[in-house]
């Protein structure tokens, strides 16, 4: 009854900041709450999304809620309490074991999903100011994946922030790491991407492309734009003088060829 209370009262309070005073007919929401389990680490995983977008997850060895952004609202006091999760999380594993013992009686395929990486910038580039390279993973199943930044070849670990799994609507999940940067020309970023399991590795380059200055770019429109015109004047100039032409030698032809009279 606790764990549905705290539910109940989960859900209240985010349709409420949702639909706030709107007075119309509301639209649907959906509240899911996604919790698995496995061999692997995390051995155990559990998200709170609103509408597809992740609000929580629970952190199992510090047994609290974590907001999935760092400046997030935090998790409703009294609402699901660690406690609460015992009896779910004690199903879970026992019903992992049994489908275990399934699968290893009858030759049953793994199911895997092989991990697609995409390296981009948080903010516009700049060369030398600070900034921040995220990398997006999807297509993960299972959940247990290892992300590591490089520069130039080099580990990088100072000013990495790594979020937790995000359950799919296709039951695969998802994972956002950070970097904090200050790009220059020539840096080589990668994302490496690894499932110790199978031994596996997926790796995503990002390479700062020099930024073409505002008004560099200004003064070559008005050139290109520049040129364009002296160049119709001049397309139109010669299809004016070619008329011109024409119809001087059709005078002329008139004049050359008159009837005489007798």
């Amino acid at each position: 009854m606790g764990a549905a209370s705290g539910r109940g009262a989960l859900v209240a309070a985010l349709l409420g900041a949702a639909l706030g005073s709107v007075r119309a007919e509301p639209s649907l929401h959906t509240l899911s709450e996604v919790l698995f389990c496995q061999p692997d680490t995390p051995s155990l995983g559990l998200s709170v999304a609103f509408d597809s977008e992740q609000l929580f997850s629970f952190d199992v060895p510090s047994s609290q809620w974590l907001p999935q952004l760092p400046d997030g609202p935090a998790w409703p006091a009294g609402t699901e309490q660690p406690q609460e999760l015992q009896h779910d999380t004690t199903l879970c594993r026992k019903l992992h074991n049994v489908l275990t013992k399934i699968a290893t009686e009858l030759p049953m395929p793994e199911a895997k999903g092989i991990p697609v990486a995409d390296v981009f910038l948080q903010q516009p580039l700049q060369l030398g100011y600070p900034n921040t390279l995220v990398c997006m993973v999807g297509n993960i199943f299972p959940p247990a994946i290892t992300i590591s930044w490089q520069r130039d070849g080099v580990p990088v670990t100072d000013g990495v922030t790594q979020l937790t799994y995000i359950p799919m609507e296709d039951l695969s999940f998802m994972r956002f790491s950070y970097l904090a940067v200050t790009p220059h020309s020539g840096d080589i970023y990668s994302c490496i991407v690894t499932r110790e399991r199978d031994n596996i590795s997926v790796v995503a380059y990002w390479v700062p492309q020099d930024p073409i200055p505002s008004d560099t770019l200004a003064m070559a429109v008005c050139g290109a734009v520049t040129a364009l015109g002296v160049l119709l004047a001049l397309l139109g100039l010669g299809l004016l003088l070619s008329a011109r032409r024409r119809s001087m030698w059709g005078q002329r032809g008139q004049w050359g060829h008159r009837p005489r009279t007798h």
